[in-house]
């Protein structure tokens, strides 16, 4: 299976990025009402934009299989993907870059840093931005369920990226390794997690992993958003916000679970901005697995519109 899969890839790469991009995303989205998981993905639309006729659910459920199709063809390209060069900004390449002065900021200020993320476009880019600018990061991953895939995708990871943590038990010990020697932590923040906080995600209560609040509480440091657009003509966007001034409890210490409020209401912004972009495949909302009653989502939201701090 492994040979099958890097042979796969291998065709991919003499397709060049463009074109085996055009063809991942027609294939999932020629597919996709065939895929049961769909049912998912429109159901999800459905409740996070009531507003919307059920054309433009299913239109925004087929730009999510066209973007995960050339995500997941794009992996091939990933060692030569990222293309930008601050030094040299108006040249022609694939992606851009918005907020590279904070990318150099957190490199040079010997300091631990946070950076979140979520599932948009190519999710990938920004681990790259950062090994690419001298970032010493360690990006938190998720291997794929197949094993043959999971190899292959790593040994693209580990050729294009920096550091890479697996998400697993016991990872929160390497992750705060990362902190304590000064280096910095990059995790997706917007899946479901059975042991998390509870927080306000697209007017839904939603379990979310703690651990980047708890290291911001912890570590004190900057705690920075950097999401990725899909662009026309095969182009991306990279773009990394200044650093959320997180809210605190009364003794003046962040506090956790309103710290992941804060930044789950940033990718919130970004997936209302680009529905088409995002993975509503994911079983995100499990209010069936939140113990006791479900919060207030008003209460929950109160004092964590995402804030920013001068820089």
């Amino acid at each position: 299976m492994i040979g099958l899969v890097r042979a796969l890839f291998g065709v991919l790469r003499w397709l060049g990025p463009e074109r085996s991009s055009d063809l991942g995303g027609w294939l999932l989205r020629s597919v996709s009402p065939l895929i049961p998981v769909n049912r998912v993905a429109v159901a999800n639309i459905r409740a996070a934009f009531p507003e919307k006729d059920e054309a433009e659910i299913r239109r925004i459920a087929r730009g999510a299989w066209d973007n995960l199709g050339r995500t997941a063809a794009e992996y091939a390209h990933l060692g030569t993907l990222f293309d930008w060069d601050d030094r040299n900004p108006d040249a022609p390449s694939r992606v851009e870059v918005s907020g590279i002065d904070h990318f150099i900021a957190l490199r040079d200020d010997a300091r631990p840093g946070l950076i979140f993320s979520t599932h948009l476009a190519n999710w990938e880019l920004p681990a790259i931005c950062a090994q690419v600018y001298g970032l010493d990061t360690t990006a938190v991953f998720r291997a794929p369920n197949d094993p043959a895939i999971a190899s292959v995708v790593h040994e693209i990871r580990s050729g294009a990226m920096g550091g890479l943590a697996a998400a697993k038990q016991g990872a929160a010990f390497a992750m705060q390794n990362v902190l304590e020697r000064d280096g910095h932590l990059g995790m997706l923040i917007d899946q479901h997690f059975t042991r998390g906080v509870v927080v306000p995600f697209m007017g839904r209560p939603a379990l979310t992993n703690p651990i980047m609040g708890k290291f911001a509480r912890r570590f004190e440091c900057p705690v920075h958003g950097v999401r990725v657009i899909r662009l026309p003509g095969h182009r991306f966007r990279l773009e990394l916000t200044p650093p959320l001034d997180l809210p605190r409890d009364a003794g003046g210490e962040i506090d956790v679970a309103g710290a992941m409020a804060m930044m789950t209401a940033v990718v919130e912004g970004w997936v209302r901005e680009h529905p088409e972009q995002w993975l509503w495949m994911h079983r995100r909302w499990r209010p069936n697995m939140i113990r006791g009653p479900i919060p207030d989502l008003a209460a929950l939201a109160e004092g964590t519109a995402p804030v920013f701090k001068a820089t």
